[in-house]
């Protein structure tokens, strides 16, 4: 008997033995470069959350100290009225929010052209209002939108409109708060469609334009169906951001703007129930339904997404 193919399998076992270590010492070198950031999501995040959900079933007392009291907080936030209405104007401000996306589209496909000049200019100016705070931009919009000497009004007046409390009625106070919010973020989803956009090989245009397609037909057929991805990120990166607002809305409103109630966000109503009226209980129930919330819309999300998304 030939003793060849022992020795071939005793050199194969050794070569796996060689390699176990190897890649063994390969995992615990790059659990070794992620354990920082395990450590600060466990102590910033689920620390965190898990000390929001217990918080959710206690009540605090007036000088520190809670109770637990079971599910009565959770039935407050379901019957409370002002929940609902901060709940259907978050909404409203997240879908508001999502109209800024098609603009960013479609501004990031006109400075993608070929002998724009001046794209660098460009790009800075719509990415200003993003990283500027948003007390200025609240303070700077209130300025704007003011009814008695405002810019927009004095504008609108000299076509025969009249002037209108914009931020203080409760008809356009949330639609006013939701496009200063399109304004401040329009330059943050116009890089990312910028990048997204350059991604696309240009082979595909130059077949387009061969076979005769005008710049519609190219945006439609090409630009939109491989930027998808990047629409998608987008969408969900808005809905969470949208459903989080809060400080713009503080500032625009301040605490007694009659049309307060009409554009109060969830966020809103859990600083007022936690640091004004000290239901600290009720504050961590709200918060927690409302990461349910955006948990829930985001898994809808990417149900959806198989819909639609095409990955090249």
């Amino acid at each position: 008997m030939s003793v060849f193919p022992a020795t071939a399998a005793a050199k194969a076992r050794e070569r796996r033995g060689a390699a176990a270590p190897a890649t063994s010492r390969g995992q615990r070198a790059a659990y070794l470069f992620i354990a920082p950031l395990g450590l600060g999501f466990a102590v910033f995040y689920f620390w965190p959350l898990l000390q929001t959900f217990y918080f959710s079933f206690t009540e605090f007392g007036a000088f520190g100290g809670h109770t637990f009291i079971g599910t009565d907080n959770y039935v407050r936030v379901v019957r409370d009225v002002t929940v609902w209405q901060a709940l259907g104007n978050t909404l409203i401000y997240s879908l508001i929010g999502l109209t800024g996306l098609p603009v960013a589209i479609v501004v990031a496909a006109l400075l993608n052209r070929r002998g724009l000049r001046g794209v660098a200019v460009y790009r800075a100016l719509y990415f200003v209002p993003f990283v500027t705070l948003p007390v200025a931009v609240g303070l700077v919009w209130n300025w704007l939108y003011n009814g008695d000497f405002g810019l927009l009004n004095e504008v609108l007046n000299r076509f025969g409109a009249e002037r209108r409390y914009w931020v203080s009625d409760p008809s356009t106070a949330v639609f006013a708060i939701g496009m200063v919010m399109v304004w401040s973020t329009t330059g943050y989803y116009l890089i990312i469609f910028m990048a997204g956009i350059k991604g696309i090989p240009r082979d595909y245009y130059e077949a387009a334009e061969l076979d005769g397609a005008g710049a519609l037909r190219r945006f439609f057929t090409i630009t939109l169906p491989l930027l998808s991805p990047t629409i998608f990120f987008a969408s969900v990166i808005c809905m969470i951001n949208s459903l989080q607002t809060f400080d713009l809305i503080y500032i625009m409103m301040g605490e007694t703007n009659p049309a307060i109630g009409d554009t109060q966000s969830v966020v809103g109503l859990f600083y007022k129930w936690a640091f004004v009226e000290n239901a600290q209980g009720a504050a961590a129930a709200l918060a927690f339904l409302l990461m349910l919330l955006i948990a829930a819309l985001t898994y809808l999300q990417f149900r959806l997404q198989k819909r639609w998304v095409h990955y090249a």
